[in-house]
């Protein structure tokens, strides 16, 4: 599965986030999009609450040189209501912070 970076808040995610999701806030990616060890070639799916803060993540990626980025269309509100899993509390995979 392509990786999933999740850009919100860190109370949004400890909450409630997709398993094996990147959390990076909005507006941090800038300064921390070099450690995430992305694959420019691959694809890479952004998600927020109701895609309102993907749109300008996936923006930031595509600029910097990421074609493949997309956004998941309607956010964790949509995830939740397909009751797809999710996991709660701090994210497993660590990214330097």
């Amino acid at each position: 599965p392509p990786p999933m970076i999740d850009v919100r808040t860190a109370t949004e995610f400890g909450k409630s986030h997709i398993p094996g999701a990147i959390h990076v806030p909005l507006q941090d990616l800038p300064g921390r999009l070099p450690e995430l060890g992305l694959n420019p070639g691959d694809e890479i799916v952004v998600l927020c609450l109701s895609a309102h803060r993907s749109i300008p993540a996936v923006r930031l990626l595509r600029d910097r040189g990421y074609p493949r980025a997309a956004q998941l269309r309607a956010g964790m509100n949509a995830w939740w209501r397909a009751g797809l899993p999710t996991a709660t509390g701090r994210q497993q995979r660590s990214s330097k912070r």
